[in-house]
Order: structure tokens, then sequence, then C-alpha cells
């Protein structure tokens, strides 16, 4: 895909969320030079809407010192917002989402599968009070090929809004060799940030239930961002139990930022693209 261009979508609804969500974008529009552009779907007559929209767009121009344009669609929300997306090619696409969703119900799954097929950066949006910027980006880290892409995603971020990253590594396994494997490369991990000249930290923790104890250690280090790359495809069984990026995305009150992952060889040691 060619390089993103500099606007930011942000899809608009009937909902205060959708309003938090779009004054979180004006600081980062201002550190990126970027457009906003508000979509409203199916909200209504496009007169009224459009009305309400130009209302929205005059107060995020003036707050944000960014130019601001507006679109109406019709169709099927989640489907509607990716459709936009590649045809902008946003750097991000800011979403604010209502209320946490439980993982038994169905409909959970909308929107969740619009983050998790989105070819572009969203920044998912659940609670109510934010700080006007970032300071601290929380990364949780595992073995997985996608490691890669997550820290350089972070580094930039890091470098956009001059935050620290701190990095979160869980143990879930008894296995000595698996843990010396994730330590060491934490460890790699926290010297190549260092290189970038960006301020880091890792953690190290125990535990199962990773979903929870990587936004238990958000809200202790007061994270801004927590960055995550959500898989294209699903198996069965992560479709009915959630993926831990899954229960991430629908649980925490702290904004999500989540990259759709890259196809790459699988490593055990860190290597930067």
């Amino acid at each position: 895909m060619s390089n993103p261009t500099n606007c930011i979508l942000v899809p608009i609804d009937s909902t205060e969320q959708t309003i938090i969500a779009l004054t979180q974008t004006y600081n980062l529009a201002r550190l990126t030079n970027s457009k906003i552009v508000l979509l409203s779907v199916d909200e209504g007559e496009p007169p009224f809407v459009q009305k309400k929209l130009d209302e929205l767009a005059k107060e995020a121009s003036a707050k944000s010192g960014q130019p601001v344009e507006t679109m109406i669609r019709k169709g099927n929300v989640y489907e509607e917002i990716n459709k936009v997306a590649d045809v902008l090619n946003p750097l991000f696409v800011m979403i604010g989402l209502s209320s946490k969703i439980t993982l038994g119900k169905i409909i959970g799954q909308n929107a969740f599968k619009m983050v998790r097929e989105s070819k572009h950066p969203v920044i998912t949006i659940r609670g109510k009070v934010h700080r006007d910027g970032c300071k601290t980006i929380l990364v949780p880290l595992d073995l997985t090929k996608e490691t890669r892409e997550k820290v350089n995603k972070a580094i930039e971020l890091a470098k956009i809004f001059n935050a620290d990253i701190r990095v979160i590594s869980i143990l879930t396994q008894k296995d000595e060799e698996a843990e010396n494997k994730l330590i060491s490369y934490s460890n790699q991990v926290w010297k190549y940030i260092k290189e970038q000249d960006v301020r880091c930290t890792i953690k190290t923790l125990r535990g199962h239930d990773i979903p929870q104890m990587v936004l238990d250690y958000g809200h202790e280090v007061e994270a801004d961002l927590i960055l995550i790359m959500s898989k294209a495809e699903l198996s069965m069984k992560e479709f009915f139990i959630g993926t831990v990026a899954q229960r991430i995305i629908n649980e925490s009150d702290i904004p999500v930022v989540s990259y759709r992952p890259m196809e790459r060889k699988d490593t055990s040691v860190f290597t930067p693209y």
C-alpha cells in the first residue's frame, strides 16, 4: 500500500463517545499536519446530518487549527468506514466506542471485525476522560513476528508525541526456555528503542489473563495509548472466545491503536526492518 495521506478519518454518530474521539483528534492532527475528515453513515436525512456535520467541522477546525471536511454515506457502518478509509488512505481512523461489549454477545464482534479488517491504523476510544496529548505508550510484547512491526510503530508514535514507551512482557508458561527467550527478546527490544533516542522501560510479569494484566499495568503507569497488532483472520475458536487483541479493544478505557500485521517470516531474535 502507498504511504498514507495526511488525514485522520473520524466516524461520527449520535453518541457522545464519537465527539470525545473527535476531540482527541485535534492534537494528533496538529502534530502530523493532517486534515480531519468527519464521516456519517446512515444517521438520518442528509440535510439534517449535513447541518450537524458542518457545525462540528467548524468547531473542530477552530480548535485543531487544521482543515476539516465532511462526508455522508449509506450502508453498513462498519463496512462503509473501511471503504472510505481505503479511498482516503488516512494516517489513522479514530473511532469512539460507546460501551464495553461483552464477548458473549455476537454483536460485539462487529466493531472488532471492522478493526481487524482495516488496512489502516485504527484508534478506538472508550473512556470519557483523556489527556490532551500522549505521554506514555504501552506496548505488550510477545515472541510473534508481529512484534517487530509493533515496536517500530511505537517508535514512530513516540517521536510524534515525544512520549515514553513502556514495554510489558507477560510470562504465561512454566517453561524455563520460553521464559528466557522472552526475557532476552524484551532486552533486545529495549536496547533497540533506546538506540532510536526514545525513552523506554521494560516490565516482566507472570500470569494467564493477559488482557487484564495489560490493562491493569496501563492504569498503573498512566498510559495514554496501548499499541496492539490485530489479526487479519480469526479461527473459529478465537471467534467465540475472543483474541487478546479483541478483549483489549472491548474492555480498555485507555485508547487503543491497532495495526494490521504484515506477513513476515517468524523469528526468535528481534530484527527491525
